[in-house]
């Protein structure tokens, strides 16, 4: 999520190894999970890959709140980037499904 590491950059410099990394590395696993779940063999391989892209959209929303929070970065594109990692979670959630009823 190129959004995250344009919220994050206005992060105070102190938290450049902290909250600002930790929201940039949440961010990047979603995506990298689900590729390289698509390179998995079964479905059920792949189903493993995507609840961690999940689980990493639901740390990266608790992060976003503990920075509005802690008053860091715009207001404004922290909700937007909320926004955004719900519609994640949203998607994968479909797909999780989607691909669940093909295995039963």
């Amino acid at each position: 999520m190129i959004a995250t590491y344009r919220v994050t950059a206005r992060f105070p410099t102190s938290e450049r190894f902290g909250l600002t990394a930790q929201m940039r590395r949440a961010s990047v696993s979603i995506g990298s999970n689900v590729v390289e779940g698509c390179y998995r063999v079964t479905n059920r391989a792949f189903l493993v890959f995507l609840h961690q892209a999940i689980g990493s959209a639901a740390e990266l929303q608790f992060q976003i709140e503990l920075a509005q929070q802690l008053s860091f970065g715009d207001p404004n594109e922290l909700t937007a980037l909320h926004a955004k990692a719900t519609d994640s979670k949203k998607m994968l959630s479909r797909l999780i499904s989607s691909l669940r009823s093909r295995l039963n």
